[in-house]
């Protein structure tokens, strides 16, 4: 009898344990396709085949509507903003490159940590201590005790590194000087067996620009798929995040722009691959069992002679000009040789550190910048970035200036290009293009779910890249993370 009361005992405990157990997927999968712009889901819809981005929206639910709410849209702030459900006001990451106190940093660079992977160069000189937030690999990980395994996968090493966050795993990134992908001390000593493995049995030479390339894209999914098998992610009752993202479309699009033939063909390889790659899912992890992602961390312009060609506003800052005149305005009213120390993405950085030394009046030298500024037909409006608030432009505008104004790293002017310009000056046969401003071009950017829980839809609402975090994190039931400011989409019709 006593026998038969203890067992009961035991089943009800081992009854009750499962229900209280929180139901989430195995295996979590971020897929970021860098500089995507939203209507290459449709533009190209007709070519692709059915088991990749078709696959996608027809099984998944696409926000249709979603847009970044900071500028300056690149690569960086976009990998950071998506995992972290946050801008750089709050991220710290405020460029692929910016200044701190004088100094230009990388996004990514740490000189106290070494290449793993590789016996020469500084390719894994890299880590996520200038992210000032967590990330949703943070907050699964301690969520779960840090039972969850997380490990980020790219060409750029900052979109390995960013997306994983602090407490990842891993990352790897390609080391170009190298031919290898590589890690760094920051996560380990060594690489793993099967990354050593996956290294010679795709060997490549010293110096190989992996990234403009349709290679680019397999290799990434390729690695992807090792991770999976040897890393086991998605094998046990403890959700794993992978994070992926697919470098060589931007590095194309920036060389061919958005009509070319090869950015054309460098999204029938991602079709193509990302096929191979749901199916590598369905097998390892099982239908149903991941939650899968599909963003990008900015879109990109029409070449602005294709613009042109077609009597659709265009043109360039000639930020060079620019950074030239007002030094030399700046010397012969202040005596200062130097006065603005850089300009990246529209961020103009001025030499606090020399004004403050001479007494001067920065608000009155930030004056006479916007003023000069504003005289250039190229530009729309010229901002002080400590008086955003107080400018008069349109409140959109506004907003997505001060999300993305970190006052440590983001300089002291802001300048926001009339729309169809590019931020620098181009020639005659430029063929190219690039991103960076708050327009529908760069702003607005494919977010498609798929998998568990999630069933088939789409909505037209607002969304923003901030949501991206909330969302995955309010489904897994895990704290968002601690600088998050978006809110969880509602993935139903």
């Amino acid at each position: 009898m006593k026998k038969r009361i203890l067992m009961m005992v035991v089943l009800l405990g081992t009854m009750l344990t499962m229900q209280a157990q929180v139901e989430r997927p195995k295996l979590v999968v971020g897929l970021m396709v860098d500089q995507m712009r939203w209507d290459y889901l449709y533009y190209y819809y007709d070519e692709y085949g059915d088991d990749g981005l078709k696959r996608l929206l027809r099984e998944g639910y696409s926000c249709e509507n979603t847009l970044i709410n900071y500028v300056p849209t690149v690569t960086a702030i976009g990998h950071s903003s998506v995992y972290t459900g946050s801008v750089p006001a709050f991220t710290g990451i405020s460029g692929n490159d910016f200044m701190i106190d004088g100094h230009k940093t990388t996004s990514v660079r740490d000189t106290t940590v070494s290449t793993v992977g590789a016996h020469n160069g500084k390719g894994g000189q890299q880590s996520p201590h200038l992210l000032l937030a967590t990330t949703i690999g943070d907050e699964m990980k301690i969520a779960t005790n840090f039972q969850s395994k997380v490990i980020g996968i790219a060409i750029k090493d900052r979109a390995a590194i960013l997306p994983a966050g602090h407490a990842a795993d891993a990352a790897y990134w390609y080391d170009r000087t190298n031919g290898r992908f590589v890690s760094s001390s920051y996560y380990m000593k060594q690489l793993p067996s099967w990354m050593e493995r996956f290294n010679k049995e795709h060997p490549l030479p010293a110096n190989h620009n992996l990234n403009p390339s349709n290679e680019g894209v397999t290799m990434t999914f390729a690695l992807a798929e090792a991770a999976i098998e040897h890393e086991g992610l998605g094998q046990d009752d403890v959700t794993d995040l992978l994070a992926v993202s697919i470098s060589s479309t931007d590095a194309i699009g920036h060389d061919f722009s958005t009509r070319g033939k090869e950015n054309h063909d460098v999204y029938m390889q991602l079709d193509k691959d990302l096929a191979h790659f749901l199916n590598t899912l369905d097998a390892k992890v099982g239908r149903g069992n991941y939650l899968l992602f599909l963003t990008a961390d900015h879109g990109a312009m029409h070449n602005p002679h294709f613009l042109g060609s077609h009597k659709m506003p265009n043109g360039g800052w000639d930020n060079g000009k620019s950074f030239k005149d007002l030094n030399e305005m700046f010397a012969s009213k202040y005596g200062v040789k130097q006065m603005v120390t850089a300009i990246m993405d529209s961020r103009i950085y001025l030499d606090r550190a020399e004004i403050e030394a001479r007494g001067l009046d920065i608000d009155a030298i930030k004056r006479d910048a916007v003023n000069y500024l504003r005289k250039d037909p190229a530009i729309q409006f010229a901002v002080d970035c400590d008086r955003i608030a107080e400018a008069t432009i349109p409140s959109v505008l506004k907003e997505r200036l001060i999300n993305g104004h970190n006052h440590e790293r983001s300089g002291d002017l802001f300048v926001v290009l009339k729309s169809g310009h590019l931020g620098w000056k181009y020639g005659a046969d430029y063929i190219g293009t690039s991103h960076a401003a708050w327009n529908n071009y760069d702003a607005h950017i494919p977010l498609v779910f798929m998998g568990w829980n999630v069933k088939a839809g789409r909505t037209d609402a607002p969304t923003f890249i901030t949501d991206i975090a909330a969302t995955v994190c309010a489904m897994l039931r895990i704290q968002a993370p601690n600088c998050c400011i978006g809110n969880a989409i509602r993935l139903e019709d």
